[in-house]
């Protein structure tokens, strides 16, 4: 079968499971790993949370971490987890995500900033989770990239941000930002010789074109400060007797 059969963008976006099953998905997928393992090379004995769709990026870290949960959200497509033995997944809600204060060393969201009704509601809540000082990755469209103006891939739902606003939206939300990193230079074109040397072309866009990843990654560290904000969930949960909640201002 020639180039030709196979050339072009998808057509139309049909789940985010079918899409990572594709050729392009399975392109997309490692060279977004390559980044992400650069940041976290390796978590032995943490306690990490995959939200959003982070099925994909997840097993970098599965043989090492102590615990490696995957959370879905209900605009996502529920992904079984671990592969082959699914029984450490659930469907979760954004803004009250099943799980104690203080449970995780690392979160990493992927296919969930950008599709968020209230992001600073989601990012208050992956704070709630993180252990003192726990580090969240996200994975998010680059404003600029060609990902973000296609519908018919993951990368095209939802609002996508520039490094800029993304960094703004963490800071103002009690975290510090500890690394930068983008991904996806090359187009979303579904032929032979791109995806073959997909690396090849990722790298040669790297170094022509920064500015036009298909998504920005972005590393951060939550922060202890801030005082106990009114009207939420962990507001609430704070009335219990003998629990500790640390939440940010202004949630």
């Amino acid at each position: 079968m020639s180039d030709e059969v196979h050339a072009g963008i998808p057509a139309e976006f049909h789940g985010y499971r079918e899409f990572y099953a594709s050729a392009t998905g399975r392109v997309a997928a490692r060279l977004v790993r390559d980044r992400l393992q650069r940041i976290w090379p390796a978590l032995p004995g943490r306690q990490l949370l995959g939200l959003g769709h982070a099925a994909p990026y997840l097993r970098l870290w599965r043989d090492e971490a102590a615990r490696v949960l995957c959370a879905s959200l209900p605009e996502t497509d529920a992904a079984p987890w671990p592969p082959g033995a699914p029984g450490l997944a659930a469907r979760v809600e954004e803004g009250a995500l099943p799980f104690p204060d203080l449970s995780f060393d690392n979160v990493l969201l992927v296919h969930g900033l950008e599709g968020s009704e209230n992001a600073r509601r989601m990012l208050r809540e992956v704070w709630r989770v993180l252990k003192d000082e726990g580090r969240v990755l996200i994975v998010a469209p680059n404003r600029r990239g060609v990902w973000a103006h296609l519908d018919s891939t993951p990368f095209g739902q939802g609002r996508p941000y520039s490094p800029g606003q993304l960094t703004r939206l963490l800071e103002r939300n009690l975290y510090t930002v500890t690394r930068r990193d983008k991904a996806l230079f090359i187009p979303p074109f579904q032929t032979r010789l791109l995806l073959r040397g997909a690396r090849v072309w990722e790298g040669a866009g790297r170094a022509l074109a920064p500015r036009f990843a298909g998504v920005v990654i972005v590393e951060a560290r939550k922060e202890l400060y801030g005082v106990m904000p009114k009207g939420t969930a962990a507001t609430a949960a704070a009335r219990a007797p003998g629990r500790r909640v640390l939440v940010p201002a202004g949630a």
